[in-house]
């Protein structure tokens, strides 16, 4: 396993919140992008060698991540990644759906000028770049990841409810470990600018009705094509790729 760049120090040197909560962030995004695989073990002392790091930190975002779903500890077998149960996969599409329906509705309802132009900016930029670094297979771009996941959390960013945007933030997460699993080289026989497209043109003309129906119908398609991945692909029920 490929050992990390030391984390940095807190501001005063010493191991503390500040490089539990760095730590944290790489462990969250290493899970989410599927580095660290669904059912891999934590083992504490390869893990403080990956990243740089003490193992008090690290237990410490271990136990943030736990809390979160995304780690499982066991007293007799310590921490690893949670595996994936692709049989809940329409269950997580259909919770998400439900819930982002209403967040972009509001959204949509205190939509203002600045939020208009984010989106604006990030379809413009999701147009630019390519989703693959290659184009005979599929090689995950960390940059139109970034843009991706933004342009989703802003579509709901000006929902005044943070718990809701919270959960909301929680089941992307979730449905993303399994498109990254599941990805495959049909990836571009799907044209998700022109879905984003539509999303984007209904939220910022005010169309709620419109919007969440497009959204929906987007989320359904992503699903529909991640479980077929899974399958060509030879996933297990756990989320691991069998070689």
């Amino acid at each position: 396993m490929a050992r990390k760049p030391p984390l940095p120090p807190s501001a005063d040197g010493s191991v503390g919140t500040t490089r539990a909560s760095a730590v944290y962030e790489q462990l969250r995004a290493d899970i989410t992008h599927g580095i660290l695989e669904p059912g891999s073990k934590l083992r504490v002392e390869a893990m403080c060698q990956r990243y740089g790091i003490g193992a008090s930190p690290l237990r410490e975002a271990l136990s943030r991540l736990s809390a979160e779903g995304l780690v499982n500890r066991t007293e007799q077998r310590g921490f690893n990644v949670t595996a994936l149960n692709w049989s809940e996969l329409p269950s997580l599409t259909h919770s998400r759906a439900q819930l982002e329906s209403l967040a972009l509705r509001e959204s949509i309802s205190a939509r203002d000028t600045a939020w208009e132009h984010e989106l604006v900016l990030l379809v413009h930029q999701l147009a630019r770049t390519p989703r693959s670094l290659a184009q005979n297979e599929y090689i995950p771009n960390p940059e139109w990841e970034t843009l991706h996941r933004d342009f989703h959390k802003v579509l709901l960013a000006r929902c005044p409810s943070r718990w809701m945007r919270g959960f909301c933030d929680s089941l992307a997460d979730e449905a993303y470990r399994f498109r990254q699993v599941a990805a495959g080289q049909n990836f571009s026989s799907r044209n998700e600018h022109t879905e984003h497209l539509a999303i984007f043109e209904a939220a910022i003309a005010g169309d709620a009705d419109e919007a969440v129906k497009l959204l929906v119908q987007h989320y359904t398609r992503t699903a529909t094509l991640v479980a077929s991945q899974a399958k060509e692909g030879g996933v297990s029920k756990a989320g691991v790729r069998r070689s």
